[in-house]
């Protein structure tokens, strides 16, 4: 039986899978733009921004919940 992840290691998949899913929209995001939809391309594009800052936060969460799980 496998061991279960902890909570460290479940949130730093979940941020690696919002980073994989985040690079897919912006590769169909880019094709949409070479096909005329640049309306279409801004917005995902301002979205994508805002993953990008929440996963730079999450990171950093994520690293202060390890370095406060060794001081305890």
């Amino acid at each position: 039986m496998a061991n279960p992840l902890d909570l460290k290691d479940a949130l730093r998949l979940l941020s690696v899978n919002q980073l994989a899913i985040a690079a897919a929209v912006e590769e169909l995001a880019l094709w949409a733009k070479q096909q005329g939809a640049t309306e279409a391309f801004q917005h995902v594009h301002d979205c994508l921004a805002t993953l990008d800052g929440n996963s730079h936060s999450l990171t950093v969460a994520i690293e202060g919940t390890s370095m406060n799980e060794s001081v305890h």
